[in-house]
């Protein structure tokens, strides 16, 4: 059965790296195995150590306490012997070259170290020209993984080929019963560099003495070349599908295609399957992935998700892209979210687009629609499909400093429903043909100093609606805007708790006018209320899109103090406080309601209110161990706080790290999040290091993730787990809970074992800790696995 290596694939298990340190220690040139995504490469990109010729002509230093020999016969060096030649340093009791045969004889002692890595043994024997020998009883210790092992006996054929009799690979020392605690070994591995394949007689992986994978005959990659064959299996455990079995096998069609196939069993769902294809040319790249569930047994019908991507350049000078995410029904993001990889698992897009750009403008025509994966308990209104989207943006400088900005571009808005009724809808929305220009001429002024620039600008917009009721109708409007922006950046040396630091003051005003205009507020193709924060604050429009234009007339004024370190130029401090003040009432706002007349304007609650919520930020590292931000929205007509997030993390050292946050929006919602990782018992790495007492074994770690809801007294989100390390061994079990609705919810089991220096085993649960908890630190780095075993999401 081979084994394949794959660039990216979870849980993988390879001899690739037990094979390079066999060949190493027979003094053959050792291949730095690479695993890398899927990409085209160049001969140029491998630069391998001197070989033939150019290995001959690199310089011998040969020392020993004794010296001997006998012109054109043989030479000996007896006594801390020790041969250097390039990267190589060869050491024994007795070193002899006898010069008819070409035959190097190296005994007692025997000591080879390469690359930071170590090979020792009682006997070595090689004729040096046809690289033809042996290595009796070899072990061998590798300084990048801190892992090694023992052979009885390598025999060396050729330059390009090796057998290695009994050999077996671990991290591990003896735990105290006769052997450690995990084990490869093998009878027999032989090894052809030429056709770069190794083939592994009776290869067995043990931990505790217990047998957790092997196969009889296994075939595997000696170089960062990809293979043919089947991956490791993976078991995964959750709530909607229970216990769920799969293998991959991997496919390597050719040096820029691949593809992986994955048969997968569920114990409460059935038989499936998963498939991905990747390529890449040079003008274009790309990938699809498909999951199959003939007949949910759950469900009683056949289920499915497609996710396809693709880019690539078009005549001149085009590209085109296209990604696209389709599932089945309503339901598959709750049951597979695996199969669902969207920041928006309910809004599902395809998008097709063609581009070409040009002297600072860029032309495009694109296609996107949505697939809405609705709830009956929690509906959501989709976004509109644009088919087709048409435009051409870009800037021009021109004159003295003088810079002109316009977007023009028309859209086709269609229904995701497809004309579909929703029952549950309280409104039929219009859909139609929209044409929009958006222009702006600036003339900044200013010095390194501050910086004032005055602006026009102007929206326009043509409709040409299909109303449901009053068959198409046509409407256009052009709203004018002119605003005023100052910047100051102010800078002072000076102390702060017995720091030298620099100050920094950044004062900005904006100045606002844009007169009323009537709109139709049924438009809202594109237009959403923008967020309260400091970007929006300074926005000349309150909404974003194009369909709803704020009218204003407005100061917006804030302040920004940081204290930056003066050695190294990091923020230590930051504080900022910014409030917008109406100069009259905004008659356009986000509460408005279409007039029976549709050529009346809109019935809107204006906005009042002279002075705006005071927005308050702060953030600070002062301490290395403390890191606090937040930000602070306070309404002063209410006199009080409407929205705030609150947070703290406290990281006294690697892997200890516990973070608090508090959000808060009023009337809405109110959360408390906690993440840690924390030793619970033993040392750390760190610590064990520092103390001098070698690696940290027997060490327990808690590692999570809560969201408390304070509003309905409830868990919403949580991640739980704990990991173990045993030194050369980590063991991970991680519950993960994700809520799908106010009663529903997910919850996945990951569970996995990494044997340091040779793979993980298992369901991956790294990037669910590395997402969740704020300062997370792998216990074992990235760069501490052979490059060949390397594991990914």
């Amino acid at each position: 059965m081979p084994i394949s290596s794959r660039p990216i694939r979870s849980c993988r298990w390879r001899l690739a790296p037990l094979v390079l340190a066999l060949a190493t220690a027979g003094l053959a040139r050792a291949q730095d195995a690479a695993e890398a995504p899927l990409q085209l490469r160049s001969a140029t990109d491998l630069k391998p150590l001197p070989r033939g010729e150019a290995n001959k002509a690199l310089p011998i230093i040969l020392r020993a306490r004794e010296l001997r020999g006998r012109p054109d016969i043989e030479t000996v060096a007896e006594g801390e012997a020790e041969f250097r030649r390039g990267g190589l340093v060869l050491s024994a009791d007795q070193l002899r070259y006898l010069h008819p045969d070409d035959l190097a004889v190296a005994r007692g002692n025997v000591r080879i170290s390469r690359d930071g890595n170590v090979y020792s043994g009682p006997e070595l024997q090689l004729h040096v020209q046809r690289f033809e020998g042996f290595f009796l009883q070899p072990s061998y210790h590798f300084g990048r993984t801190g892992a090694g092992g023992t052979a009885r006996r390598i025999d060396f054929i050729d330059e390009q080929r090796a057998v290695a009799t009994g050999a077996t690979y671990t991290s591990c020392p003896s735990d105290g019963s006769g052997g450690p605690a995990w084990l490869l070994s093998t009878d027999k591995v032989k090894m052809d560099f030429e056709a770069n394949e190794g083939i592994a007689e009776n290869a067995v992986l043990r931990f505790y003495g217990v047998p957790i994978l092997g196969a009889p005959v296994l075939s595997f990659p000696l170089t960062d070349e990809r293979k043919s064959g089947w991956l490791p299996p993976s078991i995964n455990i959750d709530s909607k599908s229970g216990l769920q079995f799969s293998i991959p096998w991997y496919w390597n069609i050719a040096p820029n295609r691949d593809a992986t196939l994955t048969p997968l069993l569920s114990a409460k769902r059935g038989a499936g399957a998963e498939a991905e294809f990747r390529y890449l040319e040079p003008s274009f790249q790309g990938a699809a992935q498909v999951h199959v569930l003939p007949n949910d047994q759950l469900t009683g019908r056949a289920r499915h998700a497609l996710n396809l991507s693709h880019e690539g350049a078009l005549p001149l000078g085009a590209s085109f892209t296209f990604n696209g995410l389709r599932v089945s029904d309503d339901a598959y993001w709750k049951d597979f979210p695996r199969a669902v990889p969207s920041i928006t698992p309910r809004l599902l897009l395809a998008d097709a687009a063609v581009r070409r750009d040009f002297d600072g403008w860029s032309s495009y025509a694109r296609v996107h629609r949505w697939q809405v994966l609705q709830d009956d308990s929690a509906r959501i209104e989709a976004p509109y499909d644009r088919s087709p989207q048409v435009g051409v943006r870009g800037t021009q400088r021109f004159g003295d400093g003088f810079e002109f900005a316009l977007e023009t571009e028309l859209n086709r808005f269609t229904d995701p429903a497809d004309g579909r009724a929703d029952p549950l809808a309280t409104t039929i929305r219009p859909t139609g043909v929209r044409w929009h220009a958006l222009g702006s001429l600036a003339r900044p002024f200013g010095t390194p100093g501050w910086t004032v620039t005055p602006r026009m600008a102007f929206n326009a917009a043509a409709y040409s609606l299909d109303e449901p009721l009053a068959g198409r109708r046509s409407s256009s409007r052009v709203i004018p805007t002119l605003s005023l922006d100052s910047h100051w950046q102010l800078e002072r040396d000076a102390s702060w708790l017995g720091r030298d630091v620099r100050q920094t003051l950044e004062p900005r005003l904006m100045y606002v006018n844009t007169p009323y205009r009537a709109q139709d507020a049924r438009l809202a193709f594109d237009a959403a209320q923008r967020d309260f924060n400091f970007e929006s604050l300074y926005a000349e429009n309150a909404f974003s899109g194009v369909d709803r234009v704020s009218d204003a007339h407005q100061l917006t004024a804030g302040v920004t103090t940081r204290f930056l370190d003066s050695a190294t130029g990091a923020e230590a401090l930051r504080l900022g406080v910014v409030q917008r003040y109406l100069f009259r009432d905004q008659r356009i706002t986000a509460d408005c309601t279409p007039s029976a007349d549709p050529l009346a304007a809109p019935d809107c609650t204006p906005l009042t209110q002279r002075f705006s919520d005071l927005l308050l930020l702060g953030s600070t590292n002062l301490s290395r161990r403390w890191t606090l931000d937040g930000s602070i929205q306070y309404s002063p007509d209410l006199k009080r706080t409407v929205r705030s997030i609150l947070g703290a993390r406290y990281s006294p050292g690697p892997y200890r790290t516990f973070g608090v946050t508090y959000r808060l929006a009023r009337g809405l919602s109110e959360q408390l999040e906690l993440g840690w990782q924390w030793p619970v018992y033993g040392r750390t790495p760190a610590e064990a290091a520092v103390a001098g007492g070698g690696e940290c074994k027997g060490s327990w770690y808690s590692v999570g993730r809560i969201n408390y809801s304070m509003r309905d007294s409830r868990i919403t989100d949580s991640v739980i787990g704990f990991e173990y390390d045993a030194g050369c061994w980590i063991g991970r079990v991680v519950a993960e809970r994700l809520s799908t609705g106010r009663s529903e919810a997910t919850t996945r089991l990951l569970l996995q074992l990494e044997l340091v220096g040779l793979s993980r085993l298992g369901s991956n649960p790294l990037q669910v800790l590395k997402d969740n908890i704020p300062g997370y630190k792998l216990l074992r780095e990235e760069r501490s696995m052979p490059a060949a075993t390397r594991t990914y999401d």
